[in-house]
């Protein structure tokens, strides 16, 4: 039988620049103790002094966030990440993919439909793509470590 669905390294590769793009932002703005991201809606000073930890060290972890996730999108690819219980992979990306996925779900509706955020329509568009790379990442991730039945 002919496989109709094969795994693709692309979109775990897309997925860590876009994590590597989202470290490289939190950064910046760590280094100037500020909220928010580059290119995106502004962050008031109030918001800012009402934020539930210091500005720097939120921005830092954000950092971190973002390259474990690059790693964790690269590990879907390689050797070293395919021997890692697939199950727990699994749980891993789904988990992630919650994270990542409840903030580009506010990009698209405040890009789209307008919450109040200040996304804008193409910070909405982003939000699309970055879903649908995701998803695409974990399916491919999926395919690659089924087992296969010999018959």
């Amino acid at each position: 039988m002919v496989e109709s669905v094969r795994p693709r390294r692309w979109p775990a590769y897309a997925m860590a620049v876009l994590f590597l793009g989202y470290a490289a932002g939190k950064a910046a703005f760590a280094l100037q103790a500020r909220l928010g991201f580059p290119g995106g809606p502004p962050v008031s000073a109030a918001e800012t002094e009402g934020y539930f930890m210091d500005a720097a060290t939120a921005q830092w972890f954000a950092t971190a966030s973002g390259v474990m996730g690059a790693c964790l999108a690269v590990a879907t690819v390689t050797q070293l990440g395919r021997r890692v219980p697939r199950i727990l992979m699994l749980l891993v990306l789904v988990g992630m993919l919650l994270a990542a996925g409840g903030g580009a779900a506010i990009m698209i509706v405040d890009g789209f439909v307008g919450i109040g955020v200040g996304w804008r329509w193409y910070h909405g568009i982003l939000g699309v793509v970055v879903t649908g790379l995701f998803l695409a990442m974990i399916q491919s991730y999926a395919v690659a470590t089924r087992r296969r039945v010999v018959s």
